[in-house]
């Protein structure tokens, strides 16, 4: 979960994931060499990448920033952190087993802090199933919070039953769990529980609360697994982080190279989350969203996914379609009746309102 300083500059020059048009123009062409065994590699939309390790074996892998965020404290911050990697190589159907892990560290981040991080990941990485095998940790300057490292989560499966967004086809279900801006509205929560508990009832305040623990896809993969992948289930999982759910739809149909159609309304916004976002000053539809799962299906499973994220108390809905046409376009429907299309995701609204949020260093 990175988080940005509030320099001006910084804002000004774009915070977060490189757009569409840099990633094609500066990392795409300049992959180092080119292997046959890699069936997946960097692209628009995809969690992890998928390498051939054996006869009807591959390697899920993938790579992320380690944050520790003060406002959250090292604990959450390293329980976060770790669910963050492990979502996203969960994505691919394949359960992570092995972590490398570097760190980066601040010079004044002090060995009883980092001593309380590590902890806290090391025992969220037990918890997942994960054994850290390499890495590399050290203090230096120029370095600061809340980025302090990043690691590397890896899982060996079959072949036969991994799963990519590149797979989703013209008629599978879009199905969406938990909702909008999930990240966002529990960072909110945690800046600002006094000022969001005087917008909201007992109830609604106590999931924002506890929201934190929900920004992961790990329980989410997990249960729409249990239906089955490809024909007997789901057909492809995205984890919607940065750009919101509304930006990871549309990832999804670049990935895939279809069309997405969806409607509006359908989108879950819970009104704590809707509170939260408001505070902040964000659109809920475009804003930090990890721990809502898109996931594809075909029309004849799509109510089974949702029962099974209802069996693990997951909230989640159907969204919408893919779609034939020009490929990597979002179709949204209004509640008035108007379509509006996107081709490229809005700009990510969290970082600047995070910034504002915590004022001058």
């Amino acid at each position: 979960m990175p988080l940005p300083s509030t320099d001006a500059k910084a804002i000004a020059g774009g915070l977060g994931k490189l757009s569409p048009a840099a990633f094609a123009t500066h990392i795409a062409p300049h992959l180092g060499a080119s292997r046959d065994d890699v069936l997946v590699g960097p692209r628009a939309g995809h969690d992890a990448a998928i390498v051939r390790v054996g006869a009807g074996r591959v390697l899920a892998v993938t790579t992320d920033p380690l944050s520790l965020v003060p406002a959250l404290g090292p604990e959450r911050s390293a329980w976060l952190s770790c669910h963050l990697l492990a979502s996203d190589l969960w994505t691919t159907g394949i359960a992570p087993t092995h972590a490398s892990v570097s760190f980066a560290l601040p010079p004044d981040l002090d060995d009883a802090m980092f001593a309380r991080y590590w902890r806290a990941m090391s025992d969220a990485w037990a918890e997942l199933g994960v054994a850290v095998v390499t890495g590399h940790t050290g203090r230096y300057p120029g370095c600061a919070l809340s980025i302090v490292g990043a690691a590397t989560l890896m899982g060996v499966g079959d072949e036969g039953r991994h799963v990519t967004p590149a797979m989703a086809r013209p008629g599978d279900r879009l199905l969406v769990s938990k909702g909008c801006a999930v990240e966002t509205a529990a960072v909110a929560a945690s800046l600002a529980g006094e000022a969001l508990r005087a917008r909201l009832d007992d109830e609604a305040f106590a999931r924002l609360a506890t929201l934190w623990s929900r920004v992961s896809v790990v329980a989410d993969c997990r249960a729409a697994l249990r239906v089955g992948v490809h024909e007997r289930g789901v057909r492809a999982m995205h984890d919607a982080t940065e750009g919101g759910v509304l930006g990871g739809l549309l990832e999804l149909g670049v990935a895939c190279g279809h069309d997405v159609r969806v409607e509006r309304a359908r989108i879950p916004l819970p009104r704590e989350v809707a509170a939260a976002c408001d505070w902040l000053g964000v659109d809920p539809y475009w804003s930090l969203a990890e721990g809502a799962l898109i996931a594809c299906s075909a029309p004849e499973h799509a109510a089974a996914v949702l029962a099974e994220w209802r069996a693990d108390g997951i909230d989640g809905a159907d969204v919408g379609e893919v779609v034939g046409g020009g490929g990597g376009r979002l179709w949204l429907a209004e509640p008035d009746g108007s379509v509006t299309r996107h081709d490229v995701p809005l700009p990510d609204p969290y970082w600047a309102a995070y910034a504002r949020a915590i004022g001058p260093e």
